[in-house]
């Protein structure tokens, strides 16, 4: 029984839950972005007029699965901010900026996007993408981008403390 280690993890609780709600978050989103989406568009759901309910139903559950793990980030961020001193402000405005990117994409993108891609005239034939869409797109994917990056270093910050 002497054999067993006495190696102790000196990780504040605050910092392993930082890295886990990080390390789920940005999985979560990989995942969405890159499976989940992609699937959807390779089987024709995309041209189905009840795309628009459906994609605003699953960004809405996963928006607010978003915006309570960027609360747990930040207040882990500030909880180890106000504990250790060698931590530097540069993790709070990161996590600040994750916290934005999410309410951009909560309560502007997805609503918006969902509006666009309603069919409201059912004597229309034909669902033409509009303009403003590819422009929303291009939006929620800088914003995507900025997230995993700034989550990344975060995450990285962290795990390296």
């Amino acid at each position: 029984m002497s054999a067993i280690s006495s190696v102790e993890l000196k990780r504040p609780i605050w910092q392993s839950i930082a890295i886990l709600t990080l390390g789920f978050w940005l999985s979560a989103s990989l995942f969405l972005d890159w499976v989940i989406m992609p699937s959807l568009y390779v089987s024709g759901m995309m041209t189905q007029a009840s795309f628009a309910s459906a994609g605003y139903v699953i960004f809405w559950n996963f928006n607010r699965i978003e915006l309570l793990s960027a609360g747990l980030v930040l207040t882990s961020v500030l909880a180890l901010y106000n504990n250790k001193p060698k931590w530097s402000y540069s993790t709070i405005i990161l996590s600040v900026l994750l916290l934005a990117i999410t309410l951009v994409d909560t309560y502007f993108l997805t609503p918006q996007m969902s509006a666009l891609g309603m069919g409201l005239n059912l004597f229309q034939t034909t669902a033409e993408t509009p303009v403003s869409m590819d422009v929303l797109h291009g939006g929620y994917w800088i914003l995507e981008a900025v997230k995993l990056v700034a989550g990344g270093t975060l995450l990285g910050w962290c795990w390296r403390r």
